[in-house]
């Protein structure tokens, strides 16, 4: 069995190697040293032994591990509404279906949660400090993706050697840079009010994505298409698109019905377009 993996930092004596931490300074301010100061743990390797403490590693967990996969961060993002974070890919594929936070449930964003996630590269080298061989395991698990599939593998990045750094002034638009962007013909956000279904409809799922950001050229027809195939419904039943009052029709463009109805049909800059499932009319 392999031994305990221990985060020397500031605290009470260590006595024959045990884990200990002094009276005078509790667990919660040991993390809070390291944390919240966000002071590298490295630097404290530096200090006379009778000034340091080893606590073992999963101590840190709530603080370096992603709530979504429960392993360590790789390429932490956090979001700003409400500063937790998690693996990047992990956050990504969690705003595919839902625009909350996964820990606090506040909403990240109306339409386009990616747009308040910032990479935190800071907290990236805490982890990769702090547990050995993380990073050179990731890298290597990368390239062999790649290689598998007969992709050039992306320039490793290259670390900077400690010490003191230069850093270039940037410009202030690219200070705050999200970590997706939506293209610029992309200017219809929808919100999808899903008010029920016919008597004998119950074969279908429930819509998870209810706020899309589509262009304003797509057609009502795009908009039943989207609810078609996200809640796998039959041929046979018909699916009725209002906005207000209006039962809109399928050759009708976004941009039109936007127009054409006014601030009425708005909520917080989103359309509202409330749809029901029907079965068709026999005649």
């Amino acid at each position: 069995m392999s031994p305990p993996l221990f985060v020397s930092c500031y605290g009470g004596r260590s006595h024959g190697g045990s884990t200990h931490i002094s009276d005078s300074e509790s667990e919660d301010e040991v993390t809070s040293l390291l944390f919240h100061s966000r002071v590298p743990f490295i630097h404290h390797l530096n200090q006379p032994t009778f000034l340091r403490t080893k606590l073992p590693l999963n101590q840190f967990y709530p603080y370096i591990r992603c709530g979504l996969c429960c392993g360590f961060l790789i390429d932490a993002a956090t979001i700003t509404e409400c500063l937790h974070t998690f693996c990047k890919s992990c956050i990504v594929k969690h705003f595919f279906h839902s625009n909350r936070c996964p820990t606090c449930s506040i909403v990240v964003h109306q339409t386009q949660p990616l747009y308040n996630i910032r990479p935190d590269r800071q907290l990236q080298d805490i982890v990769y400090k702090m547990v050995p061989f993380l990073e050179a395991s990731e890298r290597a698990q990368m390239c062999n993706f790649y290689k598998e599939r007969g992709l050039e593998v992306p320039k490793t990045v290259v670390v900077s050697p400690p010490g003191a750094v230069v850093i270039k002034r940037q410009k202030k638009e690219n200070l705050h840079q999200s970590v997706f962007t939506i293209p610029p013909e992309l200017d219809v956000s929808l919100l999808l009010e899903f008010v029920g279904a016919e008597e004998g409809i119950n074969d279908f799922k429930p819509l998870e994505r209810r706020y899309v950001r589509v262009s304003g050229e797509a057609t009502v027809r795009h908009v039943e298409l989207f609810i078609r195939r996200k809640m796998e419904l039959s041929a046979t039943y018909q699916v009725d698109v209002v906005c207000g009052d209006r039962l809109l029709d399928h050759y009708q463009s976004l941009k039109d019905v936007q127009n054409s109805v006014g601030e009425e049909a708005l909520q917080d800059g989103l359309l509202v377009l409330h749809f029901g499932l029907v079965l068709p009319s026999k005649s």
